[in-house]
């Protein structure tokens, strides 16, 4: 029984870590304009080049940092034991991110249409990831 929850967690560890680097990419490789892989990318006008393209760089920071959270969910497939302390981690620290999504304090966007899937992921799905991870894997 235990083989099949580990096969059922490697698939799901894998599909979240496909879609978290294509995103991390996305943002990465794209900025703040992105490359467009979630949508419109033509929806602001730069005004200021300078403060622009420093936030610009951390942009692409955060985007990098997301998408080696990417990378890290498809290597713990290849062996959820060994990574089970960090997997537990970087569900918390996407908990903590989709959490920060209520800061912005537009409800229509945070939960609207293009958000809602991604924050449920985050607040509702990572708990449920790291419990299953927590019990499931020695």
């Amino acid at each position: 029984m235990k083989k099949k929850k580990h096969i059922a967690l490697r698939i799901i560890l894998g599909l979240a870590g496909v879609y978290i680097v294509l995103s991390g990419i996305n943002i990465a490789v794209g900025g703040m304009p992105t490359l467009g892989l979630g949508g419109q990318k033509d929806f602001f006008e730069v005004t200021n080049m300078q403060p622009y393209l420093i936030q610009d760089s951390h942009i692409r920071f955060v985007g990098g940092v997301w998408m080696g959270v990417g990378l890290f969910f498809l290597l713990s497939v290849t062996d959820i034991n060994r990574y089970k302390k960090q997997l537990l981690l970087a569900c918390i620290l996407i908990f903590i991110g989709g959490i920060s999504r209520l800061f912005q304090a537009h409800p229509e966007i945070t939960f609207g249409k293009f958000i809602i899937g991604s924050l449920l992921a985050e607040i509702v799905g990572m708990p449920i990831l790291y419990t299953w991870i927590y019990k499931s894997v020695e």
